[in-house]
């Protein structure tokens, strides 16, 4: 980046001394004056907008370790809550006549917005053309002579180049140049997952594994980041000008003169007069620059906010799982639209699928062969 805002600091300073050499081929000593004061305005003008785009960088530079260092401190807590509870193999304070069974807690996800350089500021150069006017002008055709009445004149033609159009100059833009740059972000960071199936079993790094209460063989491991790819357009040369030399015109004017003036008595010959439009310059091409201002967009990745646990929970089981109880289960799912079937008091698989269900809608453990008690406490029943 810092190698693209010295080659933007060069275009601009060639460009500055571009047109200081045209405009001491053709002005006086003070016009020279004032187009050197011009240069140095705009020269102090490109090193504030390199100094700008360098504030803009480090910012960016800053916002980027900031993100990592969340990421990475984010990843170390979820790795050790996994761990506490992993070493808790008997529930905490139990008490008789209630049933308890490990229960996964799935991790909890925030979108968090990011908002990234696209495109740097830039200027636009609009031309304004010279102006011109057409102006007559008279031009000498026949001079003046003498005739004798003797003795006539010889005469002889002539011809002479006149200007009817002078030199200009025209400017003429060239684009600013850009390049595409890639930028690689975290999308979701490294985290921890209990999964199905022993250590051969896993394609992932295993940290520990333990058996459920049903008997199958659960796996902690570990769930790398994962990152993706986001595209910045980058200006590499801003827009500048080029001046080009138009020639001038001429006309080609033939005239007659004396060769040969006549002798004895001299008679007067008037001179003879043309008149000839030509295109006069009113005022020179020149140039107007438009800030651009710099474009932005907004990148979403995904940030852990609670990490996925594992621990001892209340659950409903055969002490507590009553025909009156279940039938009140049923009745409850039924009213939120998870249950279909009839309340019969008979706790089957439809039950459970609609306890497991209304779980996941509400953001709460669940387990496969059995309901935790945050499930009925959350459908407002007394079991």
């Amino acid at each position: 980046m810092r190698k693209q805002i010295n080659v933007v600091l060069t275009a601009t300073a060639v460009a500055i001394a571009a047109s200081g050499c045209s405009s001491m081929a053709n002005d006086n000593t003070q016009a020279v004056s004032s187009n050197d004061a011009a240069s140095m305005v705009e020269l102090q003008a490109a090193k504030r907008r390199v100094s700008e785009l360098e504030s803009r960088l480090a910012a960016t530079d800053r916002r980027l370790a900031a993100s990592e260092a969340e990421a990475k401190a984010i990843g170390s807590q979820a790795k050790a809550s996994q761990s506490t509870s992993s070493s808790s193999l008997f529930p905490p304070n139990p008490k008789p006549g209630q049933c308890y069974a490990r229960v996964l807690t799935p991790a909890k996800y925030s979108t968090v917005s990011d908002r990234v350089l696209v495109r740097d500021a830039s200027e636009r150069i609009e031309i304004i053309p010279a102006r011109y006017e057409t102006v007559e002008q008279t031009v000498l055709v026949k001079e003046a002579s003498t005739k004798l009445e003797i003795v006539p004149a010889v005469y002889e033609n002539v011809t002479e180049k006149v200007l009817v159009k002078p030199a200009t100059t025209k400017i003429v833009e060239v684009p600013a140049e850009y390049r595409t740059e890639t930028t690689r972000v975290v999308d979701q960071p490294a985290h921890t997952a209990w999964k199905k199936g022993g250590a051969a079993t896993q394609s992932a790094n295993v940290l520990s594994q333990t058996t459920n209460e049903t008997g199958e063989l659960m796996c902690l491991v570990e769930v790398p980041a994962t990152y993706k790819t986001i595209e910045k357009r980058v200006l590499v040369r801003p827009a500048r000008t080029q001046e080009t030399v138009i020639p001038a015109e001429y006309k080609t004017v033939t005239k007659r003169v004396v060769k040969t003036p006549a002798t004895a008595r001299e008679v007067t010959i008037p001179a003879q007069y043309d008149t000839i439009k030509v295109t006069k310059l009113v005022s020179p091409a020149s140039e107007k620059r438009v800030a651009i201002p710099a474009s932005y967009d907004n990148v979403t990745r995904s940030e852990l906010v609670a990490p996925e646990e594992m621990d001892w929970r209340q659950v409903v089981c055969e002490t507590n799982l009553t025909a009156t109880n279940v039938r009140a289960l049923q009745k409850a799912l039924q009213d939120k639209g998870y249950y279909k079937a009839g309340v019969d008091g008979i706790f089957g698989s439809q039950t459970l699928k609609a306890a497991q269900s209304y779980a996941s809608s509400n953001g709460l453990p669940s387990g496969s062969n059995y309901i935790p008690m945050e499930v009925i406490k959350k459908l407002g029943l007394d079991i």
